[in-house]
Parts: C-alpha cells; structure tokens; sequence
C-alpha cells in the first residue's frame, strides 16, 4: 500500500473498532472494500492469523512490503497498553501527515521536469525533423559554414542514423545505474550524502528526514514505547541510509543511558541546532514526545517554503537553458543563410 491507501485503511479500522465491532469483523469488511486482488489475498491471511489467535501487529508483520516497521511497531504498542484504536488514528493522522510532505516535495519538481522535457522535445524535433531539410540546400552550395552549424549537422546525423543506439546507451546506462544504486550500499551512501550538501536542495532534503524522524520518533513515544525501542523503530523506518545509520548510532547511546540531545549536538551536519536544542528543552522538561511532534510540524513548514524556493529558482534557470539552446540551433540555421545571401548580393 502506497501512504494514502495506507491511511484510508488505518483510519477506517481505527473508526470501526471505536464502533465496538470486532477486530476480526472489521478486517473482514475493509477486506471486502478492497479491489486489488494482492492485498485481499494478504488481508485472507491476516484474518486467519487472527482467528488462530495471533496479535494482528505480528500478523501484518508478516508483509513488510505492505505495512511497514513502523506501522508494526506502532500498533504493537496500541496492543500492549490496550489503546489500539487510539494509536490507529494517530497513525492515520502521522501517515497522511507524511504523504502530505512527500507530495510537497514532488510537487516542486514537476513544474521544471515539464520544462525540461518540453525543451527536450523541441530539440529533437528541430534536429531530427527540421534540420536534415535544410542540410542538403548547405551541402550543395559548396559554402564554408561556422562552427556551430557544423555541431548541429553532425549532431543531427548522428540523431538520425543512430537513435536507436542511442535510446539503448540511454536505457542501460539508466538501468544499470538504478541496478547499481539499489545494490551497492557504499554508491547509494555516497550519493545520499551528496544530495544532503547540494545548495538549496540538501536543505530542504535534511529538513524533510529530520521531520519524518522526529514524528516517528514522538508518534511512538506518545503511544507507550520506550526511547530505546522508539529510536531502533524510527532508524529501521528511515529509507535514507545516513540518516538511518546516525540514528542506529543514536540507539546505543540512548541504551548506554545518555541523552539525545548531547549525541545531536555533536552531529551538527545532520540534524539542525535548532532541533538539538529543542531536544534537550523535552528531555529536561519531561516532555519529549510533544516537543518532537512540535519540532516535526515545524519542519513540515520549512519543506514547504523550501521546495517553493527551489521551484521558483529552478524555473529561470531552466529557461535560459531553453532559450540558450533553441537559440543556439536557430543561429545554426540563420547564419549560414544570411552568410550565402551575402555572397550572392556580392
């Protein structure tokens, strides 16, 4: 399940168990709500682990590709201190919280992307299309022609005759880097960590981990777990490895006994001073768990306005680009016309 689709299902079940129906009855009618073939087959075999008497948080967890740690642990908690469909709605709350973000930042890129494949395919046009009209009246004139429209020729032929090699350098480069990037741990590292120190981008990159992390992190808290079981659930939950390895660090030395807020402090790159201190003001206040959804709202805020910036920035940068490049082919074209007319009128 996608974040939506997994916060219609947590809200709904989290309203029909405050109905006092059943557990077993309520599956049975959101499975009966649910259209893909897939997940009513997982639903089957969640019901059946709960008639056999199994907690329904070791039944989901039996699918990781569709309820996530996160979610298990939480609703492990909800079980344990009897407040299931409580903690059910502040999952639903959390998740559609996430989807939000996630969509924000989405979102800011695809105003650019639409650009840049609009300018993509009037390149191709003009090469593929326009300019092999055009190159054979240059060739037959016998005409010394400049540099750029001798770049568009050769680039056009090459477009023209071997496309489909070049669809296909595409497709494994693309491909083969995905494959990379998804095995190596040490490339998908390296580039994680790159894209934390790209100007304006890695900003908004780290503020939107450290919201995801600190809402886990409070959500679970303020459902019963204990910090050392909610900083191991909250680094299992993170996809980024950096972020996943800091708070892995983060763990032991809670379970050492230290603060979080000393271990932050000292990881500046990472996490933000702003959430450090904050940090330390919900542990000797006694009230982490708000303070670190407060911290996590916050953040929401700066992802927002960060991913306007960037969209706002990204847009004038791409057309000059634009501009630059069909200007670049429309010269290509005119001036050796403009230069065989002068030779004429001679």
């Amino acid at each position: 399940m996608n974040l939506k689709e997994q916060t219609f299902f947590f809200k709904r079940l989290a309203y029909l168990l405050n109905a006092n129906i059943s557990l077993v009855e309520s599956l049975v009618m959101l499975r009966a709500q649910t259209g893909v073939k897939k997940h009513n087959a997982i639903f089957d075999l969640v019901l059946r682990d709960i008639e056999e008497g199994h907690a329904l948080s070791k039944a989901f967890g039996k699918f990781p590709r569709m309820f996530s740690k996160f979610c298990v642990s939480l609703i492990r908690v909800g079980e344990s201190s009897g407040t299931l469909p409580a903690t059910l709605e502040y999952l639903a709350v959390e998740l559609q919280k996430k989807h939000v973000l996630r969509s924000k930042i989405v979102s800011a890129f695809i105003y650019p992307a639409v650009i840049a494949l609009a300018t993509l395919g009037i390149t191709v046009f003009l090469m593929l299309f326009l300019f092999p009209k055009i190159t054979p009246i240059f060739k037959s004139l016998h005409a010394h022609l400049p540099l750029s429209t001798r770049i568009v020729m050769a680039s056009s032929a090459l477009l023209l005759h071997y496309w489909f090699l070049l669809l296909a350098g595409i497709a494994l480069v693309c491909i083969g880097g995905w494959y990379f990037y998804t095995r190596s741990m040490r490339l998908r590292m390296a580039v994680e960590r790159i894209s934390l120190y790209i100007p304006a981008f890695g900003t908004m990159l780290k503020s939107y981990h450290v919201s995801n992390a600190s809402r886990t992190l409070g959500l679970l808290l303020t459902s019963g777990a204990t910090l050392e079981e909610a900083v191991v659930v909250t680094a299992e939950a993170t996809p980024n490895l950096i972020y996943q390895r800091e708070l892995q660090a983060l763990g032991a030395v809670v379970a050492r006994g230290e603060c979080i807020s000393t271990y932050l402090a000292t990881r500046g790159r990472y996490f933000p001073p702003l959430f450090c201190h904050m940090a330390a003001v919900g542990e000797r206040s006694g009230t982490l768990p708000e303070t670190l959804l407060y911290v996590a709202e916050l953040y929401d805020g700066d992802v927002t306005e960060y991913s306007k910036n960037i969209s706002v920035l990204i847009e004038p940068v791409l057309m000059v680009c634009m501009g630059l490049l069909v200007g670049f082919i429309a010269i290509s074209i005119i001036a050796p016309i403009y230069g065989i007319t002068q030779n004429l009128h001679a």
